[in-house]
């Protein structure tokens, strides 16, 4: 073999990247939110962005069989910073031919101004294996047209009118308030306010809520109620009750007991058929997390994606007979439970892997309180609501994504090429001042402008799309040891986040698979859109005052990994796992049967017996193979329908239609719910197979509305 042959084929070690932009003047924000900078114009080649300088690595007879990690690719050592002086055995990637000689500690963050020296040209490489080094260098290019544009104002300097220091945006949990706060959003803040101890309400729902728990969600609870425990103890403040008090032995309840032991039984047999690319969404997330990791105790974690876009795994649900449940399907009362059962269960599950989140406390901030850049969610669709009921995605995201669109998804390097920067900043305070007035002249915003204001609405935000709360955990889901975990987590991640904030990144994903679509026309591939978005995302204000430089670049495939992950399984991750459903299901009949055991209830059930016989007829036909349908909402207020094997929720939508002409709504637009019984009300799936879920739930009403959008 040729020496040529033994370099190309040892290893290399990424050592840093070293930017080659100049540092250009900012001035003022505009109305408050909006960036200034210098014009860019975004087909300008003579600008480079910088390159990566990366060293053979030393151990080139024990390297990774599948070779050099692409994991670390943007990752900084933590060893001294090569030499500016020529080094045999350095090679860089640079996205031109001419590149500074960086001096030592240079990255995205100080880019110096230093004499150019020519460097072999490297084109971009046309595999999707992984986020490569060329992949990278488009995200930070990303990073610096942020900072270009005002997008990441001096350290320690205020934001617009109105705000308050960018390092004053959140801040980290005292010893112990973690705890305390956890345990509150999971309503188990009984476990150590003793002022709530009387409450026997409260003690009732707690007592529900944790007999209904898996084994590693009981875990979870008690590590936070024993943490806290000696937190408090510490402190010598109040007694909090030892957790062995709160998860005694349970009694032996039919019903539960069936449950837990039918779940724990089902995760052995499905685990043993199910292939690597299928979701058992019956059993727990957290407990098969346990048997993996009882499995692969020695399995070591690669956190960088390592497969193209089209090689990602093709995760697909296992068939479920009684329906998928999706966001916005169930009543607000048992999504309340939902979110509870999430939040713990979401906590065991890095739990099992070992990954403690060290979460963020959001500080109130002094917001605008009207306008478009720089606004709360929340503000905006309370203004937007009072135009339009019913609006979950601000209105200037949604007309942006529109023009877009209607520009055409054709154009080559959609959301990586930036508009002009003062451009930009003019169209900013034109659409504060026009927007809703509707004098504002699409007509003329060219596409990439609209993209670059796209991106800045997202990253203005006084909080970050993904929340401070819940920030640290996205990124922490690229330490779980497989895709399979990954995708179970981010599912969890997006129930737990606030309306508003999930249904406006539903939107963001949606439109960024349109773009990706295209791929063949715009060169926007699904890794290509995730290193773009990935800082526009996750970049709050003030976030690289928080962060090292070795942290910046740790996170930088970390975060685009997310983002890629939230767009290739979007479809996945707005739905709500039925083991969730089942659990809300054990709680509401627990409950049922606590409260059927006080006597004024069963003096009520007796009085309801005796004055409502009629209803008997709807269990009676339930016996005998047919269900009732109820439609009060139409001039056909009910129908019989005959359970068999085959019939679906679908179905029962379509035999209703075909009875009753007058109905003037289409079948898309009505649903078949599920209310009562062991669920308060659920929108059916239309593949839902109505006898299995009749026998789930027997005492459920079955009624056909227009769906709740």
């Amino acid at each position: 073999m040729s020496r040529q042959q033994q370099q190309q084929s040892q290893g290399v070690v990424l050592t840093g990247y070293h930017s080659n932009a100049e540092l250009l003047p900012k001035t003022g924000p505009c109305a408050s939110s909006c960036p200034s900078a210098q014009d860019h114009e975004p087909n300008s080649h003579s600008r480079r962005t910088g390159h990566y300088a990366v060293q053979q690595s030393q151990n080139t007879h024990h390297g990774d069989r599948n070779g050099p990690s692409t994991a670390a690719s943007c990752t900084k050592p933590t060893g001294p910073e090569p030499s500016s002086q020529p080094n045999p055995n350095a090679v860089a990637c640079p996205r031109s031919q001419h590149s500074s000689s960086p001096k030592p500690g240079s990255s995205p963050r100080h880019s110096p101004i230093s004499r150019s020296r020519a460097r072999p040209p490297c084109q971009r490489c046309n595999s999707q294996d992984s986020l490569d080094e060329l992949e990278m260098d488009d995200y930070w290019k990303e990073v610096e047209n942020i900072s270009r544009t005002g997008g990441e104002s001096a350290r320690g300097e205020g934001g617009g009118e109105g705000e308050v220091p960018e390092e004053e945006q959140q801040k980290t949990s005292e010893e112990g308030e973690q705890e305390e706060a956890w345990l509150t959003e999971a309503g188990l803040a009984r476990l150590f306010d003793d002022s709530l101890a009387a409450d026997q309400d409260q003690e009732e729902d707690s007592s529900v809520f944790l007999s209904t728990l898996t084994r590693t969600q009981a875990a979870a609870v008690e590590r936070r109620v024993a943490s806290l425990h000696q937190t408090l103890r510490r402190r010598n403040r109040q007694h909090v009750p030892d957790v062995r008090d709160i998860f005694r032995p349970p009694e032996k309840d039919d019903e539960l007991s069936k449950l837990k032991g039918g779940s724990e039984n089902g995760q052995k047999d499905v685990t043993s058929s199910e292939t690597e690319t299928e979701l058992n969404v019956e059993v727990a997330f957290s407990e098969q997390a346990l048997t993996y990791r009882d499995n692969h105790q020695r399995l070591k974690v690669n956190t960088g994606p390592s497969s193209p876009d089209d090689k990602l795994p093709n995760f697909k649900l296992l068939r479920d007979k009684t329906g998928q449940t999706r966001i916005g399907d169930l009543s607000p009362l048992d999504m309340k439970k939902v979110l509870r059962v999430v939040l713990v269960e979401m906590t065991a599950l890095f739990d099992t892997a070992g990954i403690d989140l060290k979460a963020h406390k959001a500080i109130k901030l002094k917001t605008k309180e009207s306008g478009l850049f720089g606004v709360p969610l929340a503000t905006l669709l309370d203004q937007d609501q009072r135009r339009v009921s019913g609006t979950k995605v601000p209105f200037i995201l949604q007309r942006l994504m529109s023009h877009i669109e209607e520009e055409g998804l054709d154009t080559e390097g959609l959301l990586r090429i930036p508009g002009a920067a003062t451009r930009v900043k003019s169209l900013c305070q034109e659409l504060e001042s026009s927007f809703y007035d509707g004098m504002f002249p699409w007509q003329q915003l060219k596409q990439h402008d609209a993209a670059s204001l796209l991106k800045m609405f997202i990253r203005e935000l006084p909080h970050p799309l993904l929340t401070v709360e819940y920030l640290n955990a996205f990124i922490a889901v690229n330490k779980l040891p497989t895709k399979k975990q990954q995708l179970q987590a981010l599912n969890l991640l997006v129930l737990l986040l606030p309306e508003a904030n999930r249904d406006t990144l539903k939107a963001m994903v949606e439109f960024f698979q349109r773009v990706i679509d295209h791929q063949a026309k715009n060169k926007m591939t699904l890794n290509n859109v995730s290193v773009v978005m990935a800082p526009n995302i996750f970049m709050f204000k003030g976030f690289r005052s928080k962060v090292t430089e070795q942290q910046e670049f740790s996170m930088a495939t970390s975060t685009a990994n997310i983002v890629r992950l939230l767009i290739r399984y979007q479809n996945l991750l707005w739905t709500i796992p039925k083991f969730i459903v089942t659990q809300v299901r054990h709680q509401n009949m627990e409950s049922q049967r606590k409260q059927n055991k006080e006597r004024a209830v069963r003096k009520l059930l007796k009085k309801m017996t005796t004055e409502k016989t009629s209803e008997k007829a709807i269990p009676e036909e339930g016996s005998q193979g047919f269900i009732r349908v109820q439609a009060p909402q139409f001039s056909k207020v009910s129908m019989a329908v005959q359970l068999t094997e085959e019939i679906q929720a679908v179905d029962v939508l379509t035999r209703f239609l075909s009875q009753d002409c007058s109905v003037a709504v289409k079948k898309e637009e009505l649903c078949l719910y599920e209310i009562g019984g062991n669920i308060k009300e659920r929108c059916l799936d239309g593949e839902t197979f109505m006898k299995d879920l009749f026998q789930l739930n027997p005492t459920a009403e079955w009624v056909i509305k227009v769906a709740q959008k």
